[in-house]
């Protein structure tokens, strides 16, 4: 079924976001350092997290948001069988590599937007919430949730998503990234979208996954 991009995701002005994955990605190509991370270990880690959420067997179909380059569709190859993915991103030149990277599966989907305009069985963003630049923590904030209820309106199963942590060290911290508060976003959506949520915070990034299945 096909959606209308209503929340504040679709005016949220988020070319400047794009931009500097654009640079990114420019520099260092369809890499784990062209959508910044530091590394393909700890981008798998990451996204180890984040498939918990998905069933250990069957088909489903998976929604990934903030897609890239592509990174979670082969880490999915590695990991699972029968599934249909749709990939969303800001960066045309980073899905113009994706889909050339998948071009031989066939049944792979990437579409320029923001959120997802279809749903899907479950849906997986990964570091989208983590490069502000220089908007306000208010904005941000508005942003993350309104995104998490888009997340939540196109997966009918469960969704999950990752954040830096509040927790990091202060010494380590950067001005333009956000290091959300775990504990709120864990309330957030325990109250508003499933009983069972589950917070992972116990994997050696300063960061946090929060699994929602419904």
């Amino acid at each position: 079924m096909d959606l209308q991009a209503t929340s504040a995701t679709a005016t949220m002005p988020l070319a400047d976001v794009a931009d500097y994955y654009a640079n990114k990605f420019a520099r260092f190509g369809a890499t784990a350092r062209g959508v910044d991370w530091n590394g393909t270990e700890g981008q798998f880690r990451r996204f180890e997290q984040l498939c918990r959420v998905l069933p250990v067997a069957g088909r489903f179909s998976v929604n990934d948001l903030g897609c890239g380059y592509g990174g979670l569709l082969e880490y999915l190859d590695r990991i699972a069988s029968g599934f249909e993915y749709r990939g969303y991103d800001l960066s045309e030149p980073m899905l113009a590599s994706a889909r050339q990277r998948s071009a031989a599966r066939g049944d792979a989907v990437f579409v320029l937007a923001s959120q997802p305009t279809a749903t899907a069985d479950f849906g997986i963003a990964s570091g989208i919430f983590n490069v502000r630049l220089a908007h306000p923590d208010d904005e941000w904030r508005a942003y993350i949730e309104a995104t998490i209820a888009a997340l939540d309106r196109t997966s009918t199963a469960g969704f999950a998503f990752n954040c830096l942590t509040a927790y990091s060290d202060a010494d380590k911290r950067r001005e333009d990234l956000y290091y959300a508060d775990p504990c709120t976003l864990f309330d957030l959506c325990k109250r508003r979208y499933a009983r069972n949520v589950a917070l992972l915070h116990d994997y050696d990034l300063y960061e946090f996954t929060i699994l929602v299945r419904k």
